[in-house]
């Protein structure tokens, strides 16, 4: 047909019905073309949909066997699980009715066991019953002998009243307070053998450990004096030591603070002040004055000058070597100056410094035998005069301008506590305080280290005397051994022995609160009983 078409287009090239009737003719080619190709795509698509048709076919035929397949699995599982279950539950029920049969035999065990207890029980009950009984008519038979008792102490009650002339009630009280005394008396003379036996131990350890501190601490004392002597070549010294018109001696004394005395007393210049560095300036700048032979004002304010520089080395030397002397390091360097200002100055006839420096050895020497800490109580101990230093210049006591000093220069609590304690002004807080304190009574009460004017030192023995002897029942009292112990004699009829002790002890607590004394003093309480009698 194409061909046809072909020949026809090219036969009637030019031609427009034949373009008309070939283009007719195409379009009808087109159009059975179109149509047999729609026909065709349909047989196509039914073949296929036959074909997908039997596959499902197929498909749906597979599903259901396997089905079936996974149907009958499933039900073979299930049997084999419902086998297993019934065989743990027939072994179950096995074990459960064993124990269930144990439980049984337990029980009828328990059941014959509380059945012999409970003929046990009734046969104790029996005898429980009988036992009461008998302890009835015992009970009976005691009151009855009770009752009889209580007559007869009753007519042995009247009969003792009518004989004694006492009531019942009287003589309960004599027989109280016959018990009452006997055991005070007791107790007092328990008390009084305890408190020997403890002191007596207490005493012999502390006089081992003094005794061991003293020993191993050995250093000098000086006088205390307020003036110093200074010795002259010859007595027209003085009237060069004057000057004209009294000009040296004004300049010496307005350089120095310190008064010059110059009297009749032959190649002798006093010189008097309470400060004693003031004083040892004086004492030296004079001195180097008339070892040179050149006095007059400007010469006289030079050398004072001159010998305070020394001065000022020499108080620092001494301060550092009493540390080192003492063992301690890292002292302030104001406190090691105002230390070595101590060499200077004196109380009740003894150098401070020195003092200090025993105090602080015998301090560490106890502190060493009881285990404390001995650095603390010797440093305590060499710092605890340290107000002294400067007790003229600054108003106060000197421990509370040692304390304040302390704690400017940052020592620490403990050191400070010592210093504030060793008078007893204050509760010590640790041991080496009273370490310090003992030391510091020790310094001051051994023989020789202090002394005291005459007429301070009558008094106080009269004190001791008039405070002892205030007590109701002292017939007399006697200071002895320089006032280190008081004798006491009592009335016998008055003070019996067992208020000795307690006596002693009132007049030492008395005499503590009201006496000041060095040491410590010894109340030695007598108690005489003399029966006198004549034949004639």
């Amino acid at each position: 047909m194409y061909a046809h078409v072909n020949s026809l287009l090219l036969a009637s090239t030019f031609d427009p019905l034949a373009i008309i009737i070939a283009v007719a003719c195409a379009v009808v080619g087109i159009v059975l073309g179109i149509v047999f190709g729609y026909f065709l795509c349909n047989k196509i698509r039914n073949a296929k949909i036959g074909s997908v048709q039997e596959i499902i076919a197929k498909m749906k035929e597979d599903a259901e066997q396997e089905c079936k397949a996974i149907k009958k699995e499933a039900a073979l599982e299930a049997k084999e699980q419902e086998i297993k279950l019934r065989h743990d539950f027939e072994r179950e029920t096995r074990e459960k009715r064993s124990e269930l049969q144990k439980i049984e035999q337990r029980l009828d065990q328990r059941d014959e066991l509380l059945t012999k207890k409970e003929s046990n029980n009734l046969k104790k009950a029996e005898e429980l019953e009988q036992l009461k009984k008998d302890l009835d008519k015992k009970i009976s038979s005691l009151n009855a002998k009770q009752e009889k008792i209580d007559k007869e102490y009753e007519s042995v009650i009247a009969k003792l009243e009518e004989i004694s002339g006492l009531t019942k009630e009287e003589a309960k009280k004599q027989l109280t307070d016959s018990i009452i005394d006997e055991t005070r008396r007791d107790v007092a003379i328990q008390v009084r053998n305890l408190e020997q036996e403890a002191k007596d131990e207490a005493t012999k350890k502390a006089k081992d450990i003094i005794s061991l501190a003293i020993q191993k601490c050995c250093t000098d004392h000086a006088s205390e004096i307020t003036v110093s002597v200074v010795p002259l070549p010859n007595d027209d010294m003085k009237a060069r030591i004057i000057g004209r018109e009294g000009r040296n001696i004004r300049t010496l004394e307005n350089a120095t603070g310190i008064e010059l005395i110059i009297d009749d007393t032959p190649e002798v210049v006093i010189l008097s002040g309470f400060d004693p560095v003031r004083r040892e300036v004086a004492r030296l700048s004079l001195e180097k004055l008339i070892a040179d032979g050149r006095i007059h004002p400007a010469r006289i304010e030079e050398t004072v000058e001159k010998v305070k520089k020394e001065l000022d080395v020499q108080i620092k030397e001494a301060g550092e070597s009493a540390m080192f002397e003492a063992g301690l390091f890292g002292i302030h360097p104001e406190l090691i100056k105002l230390l070595g200002r101590l060499k200077f100055r004196t109380s009740y006839g003894q150098n401070v410094l020195q003092h200090s420096l025993e105090v602080a050895h015998l301090a560490g020497l106890m502190a060493a035998e009881l285990g404390v800490d001995v650095n603390l109580a010797k440093r305590g101990g060499l710092l605890h005069d340290i107000g002294k230093a400067v007790d003229f210049e600054v108003e106060g006591t000197h421990i509370q301008i040692g304390v304040d000093l302390a704690k400017k220069y940052k020592e620490s609590k403990n050191v400070v506590n010592c210093i504030q304690a060793h008078h007893g002004d204050v509760e010590p807080k640790c041991i080496e305080a009273v370490l310090v304190q003992a030391a510091d009574a020790i310094s001051g009460a051994r023989p020789g280290a202090r002394r005291e004017t005459n007429t301070n030192y009558i008094k106080r023995l009269e004190q001791l005397e008039n405070i002892s002897a205030g007590f109701a029942g002292v017939e007399k009292a006697y200071a002895i051994q320089a006032g280190r112990e008081v004798r006491v004699v009592v009335k016998p009829e008055q003070i019996y022995d067992s208020q000795a002790k307690f006596l002693a002890k009132d007049i030492a607590k008395k005499i503590e609160s009201e006496l000041e004394y060095p040491g410590q003093i010894k109340v030695n309480v007598i108690r005489e009983w003399r029966c006198v009698e004549y034949a004639k």
